[in-house]
């Protein structure tokens, strides 16, 4: 029983340093480029679905499944909205696959947290915070009016302010996650 539980520590250990090696390029290459592959997103979730579905120690596919939804469900919206690339989701959605669905909802909440941190950082940096801050009052306002649909000049597309790589919050909300579980 001894070797099974430390088997079984082992490959949570691998598991979620797979996850963080996987994040970390996400990292470098939506910092570098301002994007995040497919092929980086999808291959990580294909090997992800692999190691729990396949390997005799992996919790299998509905765990992995379970966790592919919640992470790719939790940040759409805001995608949907035109706030945050489809590269964003992707990678939520492959590590929910790698963590599962709870760690995922952990990374969306801790990685949302790190990026408002953040974009208040990269706005005053930019001279941008009072803009931002106008930009979100006339949002408000559309929802308001129109109802909770984008608002074509501020979403991604074709916002004029300085971009956050998103990566770099989920990455911090995933080692807050890690670090706390």
């Amino acid at each position: 029983m001894g070797s099974a539980r430390s088997r079984r520590r082992r490959l949570l250990t691998s598991v979620q340093i797979a996850a963080i090696v996987f994040a970390a390029v996400a990292c470098a290459t939506d910092l570098r480029d301002g994007r995040i592959p497919n092929a980086l997103t999808f291959g990580s979730l294909a090997l992800a679905l692999i190691v729990h579905g396949l390997l005799p120690q992996g919790q299998g596919w509905a765990h992995a499944l379970l966790g592919l939804l919640a992470g790719g469900v939790v940040f759409f919206p805001f995608f949907a909205l035109g706030g945050m690339g489809a590269g964003d989701v992707k990678l939520m959605a492959a590590l929910g696959a790698w963590l599962g669905w709870q760690p995922a909802l952990f990374i969306a909440m801790y990685g949302a947290a790190a990026g408002g941190v953040l974009a208040i950082v990269v706005a005053l940096a930019s001279g941008y915070l009072r803009q931002a801050i106008a930009n979100l009052g006339r949002l408000l306002m559309h929802w308001r009016v129109a109802g909770v649909q984008p608002l074509p000049d501020l979403t991604l597309e074709h916002a004029r302010g300085p971009r956050l790589a998103y990566a770099v919050p989920i990455f911090i909300g995933l080692l807050v996650t890690l670090w706390r579980s």
